[in-house]
C-alpha cells in the first residue's frame, strides 16, 4: 500500500515538475542558472529535512504520523504552482512541496524496512521504487494530455495536480497500519546525538559517501527537459522527456532490486554508473530529439539500477532502531550534493553551453566509479 501512496503523490508531483522548467523559462523568463537554483534548493531541502524526520521517527518509535504530515503538506502546496507569478513564487511552492517530501521520506523508507523480512528487502525497495516510477511517468503523460486539452495553458493544468495528491493522503491515513514491532526496538535517548551517529558504523558511512558522490554526478532532471526543448521539442510535449526516463526506470527498478538480493551490490552500482556516463556523453553530443531520447533512456536505466539499491544498502548497514536516522543522514549528504550539482549545472549551461554541463556530469560519474572501486573491499568485508 505504501507503494500506491507514493504512486499517486508522484503522479501529482511529476505532472507539475515535468512542465515546470519550461514554464519557468518560457512563461516567467528564467535562465538555466535560475532553474538550477530553484531545483537545487528544492531537491536538497527535501533530502536535508529527511535527517530530522528520520531521527524523530526513531525517537518516537512512530513512522506513519510523520509520513501523513509530509504527504499532507505536499498536497497543500500543489495549488501554489498554478498561482505563481514569478520565479520566487515557484521557489516558494517547490520549497513547501519538498519540505513535505523531506518529512515523509525517511519515515516511509524506514517503515518499508519495518514491514519487510531481510531476505526480500531488496525486492521490497525495488517494488516501492518501481511503483514510485510508474507514477512518475503517468504524471507526465497526464500533463501532455491536459496541455493538449487546455491548449498549452500551464496554470490550468497545474490545478489538476491536487487531485492525486489528496488521494495519496487518504490512502496513507486509511490504508496503512504501522506494525507494533517498529516501536519495540530500543529507542535513541534523543532524536539526534553524536553517540547515536557513532553507532551507525563505518560501512554505513561509506554508503553515505558513495551516495553523495553519486548525487554530484546526477544533477536535476530539469536539464534533460531543457536539453530536449533546445533540440526542438514543443512545450506541450515537454513531459514526454520524463515519460521516457521513467518508463525505463520503472521497468528496471524491480528486477534490479531482486537481483540485488543475490549478487554484489558494488557490481550493480558500477554498472549503473557506466549507464550514467553513457547518458551524459550521448546528451552532450545530441543532435536532434532521437539522440536526446536515447540519452534520457540511459539516464532512466541508471536510476533504476541504483536508487532502490542504495536504499537497501542503507537499511542493511544500519541498526534496526536507527534506520530512520540512517536514511536521514544519507539524504543530508545527498541533499548538499544535489544543491551543488544543480547550481553548477545551471551555471555551466548559461556560461559554457549544454554540452559542457553533461561532460561535467560524466566526470563526476567517473569520480563516483573510482570511489566505489576504492571502497569495494570494505563493503565486501560485510558480506554484501
Amino acid at each position: 500500500m505504501l507503494g500506491f501512496v507514493s504512486l499517486f503523490m508522484d503522479v501529482s508531483s511529476e505532472l507539475i515538475h515535468s512542465l515546470l522548467p519550461v514554464f519557468m523559462v518560457t512563461s516567467l523568463g528564467a535562465s538555466a542558472f535560475a532553474v538550477g537554483i530553484v531545483e537545487g534548493i528544492a531537491e536538497s531541502t527535501a533530502l536535508i529535512v529527511k535527517v530530522f524526520s528520520g531521527a524523530i521517527s526513531d525517537y518516537l518509535g512512530k513512522r506513519k504520523s510523520l509520513a501523513v504530515i509530509g504527504y499532507g503538506l505536499g498536497a497543500v502546496s500543489k495549488p501554489l504552482f498554478a498561482l505563481a507569478l514569478s520565479v520566487n513564487w515557484v521557489l516558494a511552492a517547490r520549497f513547501m512541496d519538498r519540505i513535505g517530501k523531506g518529512i515523509r521520506g525517511a519515515p516511509r523508507d524506514a517503515l518499508v524496512a519495518d514491514l519487510t523480512p531481510l531476505e526480500i528487502r531488496g525486492a521490497a525497495y525495488g517494488l516501492r521504487q518501481a511503483l514510485d516510477t510508474v507514477g512518475a511517468f503517468v504524471g507526465p503523460l497526464l500533463g501532455v494530455l491536459l496541455m493538449l486539452l487546455w491548449a498549452g495553458d500551464f496554470r490550468t493544468v497545474f490545478w489538476y495536480a491536487a487531485i492525486p495528491a489528496v488521494i495519496a493522503v487518504l490512502l496513507l491515513i486509511f490504508g496503512v497500519e504501522e506494525p507494533r514491532a517498529a516501536s519495540a526496538h530500543r529507542r535513541p535517548a534523543s532524536p539526534i546525538q553524536w553517540k547515536t551517529l557513532s553507532e551507525l558504523g563505518s560501512a554505513y558511512w561509506f554508503v553515505v559517501l558513495a551516495g553523495g558522490v553519486f548525487t554530484l554526478a546526477r544533477f536535476s532532471e530539469a536539464f534533460l527537459i531543457l536539453r530536449a526543448q533546445q533540440q526542438g521539442l514543443p512545450d506541450t510535449y515537454a513531459p514526454l522527456v520524463m515519460v521516457v526516463m521513467n518508463v525505463v526506470y520503472a521497468l528496471v527498478a524491480y528486477p534490479m532490486g531482486k537481483l540485488a538480493d543475490r549478487v554484489s551490490h558494488m557490481t550493480l552500482l558500477g554498472a549503473g554508473l557506466v549507464a550514467l556516463i553513457v547518458a551524459d556523453l550521448v546528451l552532450a553530443h545530441a543532435q536532434g530529439l532521437a539522440a536526446v531520447a536515447l540519452g534520457v533512456a540511459f539516464w532512466g536505466l541508471h536510476m533504476g539500477m541504483t536508487q532502490g539499491l542504495m536504499a537497501a544498502m542503507v537499511a542493511d548497514s544500519a541498526p534496526a532502531n536507527l534506520r530512520g536516522t540512517a536514511f536521514g543522514f544519507f539524504n543530508l549528504a545527498s541533499g548538499v550534493a544535489m544543491l551543488i550539482a544543480s547550481v553548477l549545472a545551471g551555471l555551466l549551461w548559461d556560461k559554457l553551453g549544454a554540452a559542457v554541463t553533461f561532460y561535467a556530469g560524466a566526470l563526476f560519474s567517473l569520480a563516483a566509479f573510482i570511489t566505489l572501486v576504492l571502497g569495494d573491499r570494505r563493503w565486501r568485508g560485510r558480506g554484501c
